[in-house]
């Protein structure tokens, strides 16, 4: 369990395997996570990244078969955020003569994260450190997603590391992306673009730009697989992440007390099917909202339904509206489709209206509400606004 992986020639994974992580800032990770760290034995011996704090005494062991941490004379932080960093403490402990290095956000964050426990030197884009036969060079990535992020990149290997960029949430004793299900693999990456990177994704853009002019024999990433034979599939991926471009389909998202909201989603499901546009039918209760993103990150259609539950939506929707308002979706393609029955007043669906159009949606139909139980008559009637919003958005 404990086994440093030579991935590269001198180059050793010595970093963490978070089997059993299910919740990662509010999205399930249902494969757990690694906390990727990478050793370069060369002339000044390098530690690229570290761990998540309870996890310092694996990193430390790994780093231990490989080299003796006092040997360490370089330790590059590409990240502030402590599933990234928290192992540092201990690190610069157990390392008394090494320079730690991290873009200037980095070095405050790191400050102010941990005091004094380093003299933190600032690396600014073009910056290069040569460590022996290798020279690193890191261009700073602002926004990937905090301030202070930046990418390592081994010019002499064509190894890039890439920090968030390209990572996945997934536990696998097998480090490459060849030694693991693909499709598995590829999910997970679009699940963490969409839950994580999603917000800024026109700095993503720039950042995948430089990446594109690199020669790249390997993308080392912070978290997941290690991207080897498959790094035109992970390119090309996040070319069509960062696009904005949306996919003629649409997801029904509701949550209902009596069933009422349920058939009207019902309804609306079956129109889009019906003008052959794909749909996922998805009830709040069965379905975590970090799952729905994997589906909502290129849909054109968004329909979100509650029922009102004292003057509000219900509990569900207003949470996953928060979460996805919070990934800030906006794009003037997406169409969006508020829905939901009342007993008194309309109140709940017409607060899910006001939230798509708060994400930039656009409401080609006015919010569908119903009181009490609809009829099939209703229901016939809702299935023709949906044709009206198609064709509206063609």
């Amino acid at each position: 369990m404990l086994t440093a992986k030579e991935i590269a020639k001198d180059i050793w994974w010595v970093g963490a395997i978070d089997w059993n992580e299910r919740l990662f800032h509010g999205y399930t990770t249902e494969k757990g996570i690694t906390y990727n760290a990478y050793l370069i034995m060369d002339e000044k011996v390098t530690l690229i990244d570290t761990a998540k704090a309870p996890f310092a005494d694996e990193l430390m062991a790994r780093i231990s078969q490989v080299v003796d941490p006092a040997k360490i004379d370089v330790v590059i932080s590409n990240h502030v955020e402590m599933d990234h960093s928290g192992s540092l403490p201990v690190v610069a402990k157990a390392c008394p003569n090494a320079e730690f290095y991290a873009s200037p956000k980095g070095c405050e964050g790191l400050r102010a994260h941990y005091g004094d426990i380093a003299d933190f030197k600032p690396l600014k884009t073009g910056d290069t450190l040569s460590i022996g036969q290798r020279t690193l060079t890191f261009v700073e990535t602002p926004m990937v997603h905090w301030p202070d992020n930046m990418v390592t990149y081994d010019v002499t290997d064509k190894i890039l590391f890439s920090n968030d960029a390209f990572g996945q949430h997934f536990a696998s004793s097998k480090h490459f992306d060849v030694e693991n299900d693909m499709c598995e693999i590829m999910k997970q990456a679009r699940k963490y673009y969409a839950n994580i990177v999603q917000p800024y994704g026109m700095q993503a853009k720039k950042a995948l730009d430089v990446v594109k002019t690199l020669e790249l024999s390997m993308i080392c990433p912070a978290h997941g697989v290690i991207w080897t034979e498959h790094i035109g599939d992970i390119l090309a991926a996040y070319e069509e992440f960062t696009s904005g471009k949306v996919v003629d389909k649409a997801a029904i998202i509701y949550d209902s007390m009596w069933k009422s909201t349920e058939k009207m989603a019902k309804a609306i499901c079956e129109a889009f099917v019906e003008e052959n546009v794909t749909a996922q039918y998805i009830n709040l209760n069965d379905t975590h909202e970090s799952d729905i993103l994997l589906y909502t990150l290129d849909a054109k259609y968004l329909c979100v339904g509650s029922p009102t539950l004292n003057m509000q939506m219900m509990p569900n929707v207003s949470k996953f509206l928060t979460y996805y308002r919070g990934l800030s979706p906006r794009n003037a393609n997406r169409v969006g489709i508020a829905f939901g029955s009342y007993g008194w007043a309309p109140k709940g669906p017409k607060d899910v209206a006001q939230v798509l159009a708060d994400c930039g949606f656009q409401m080609p139909v006015d919010t569908l509400t119903h009181q009490w139980i609809p009829t099939q008559a209703y229901l016939d009637s809702i299935q023709e606004t949906v044709r009206e919003a198609i064709a509206k958005s063609e």
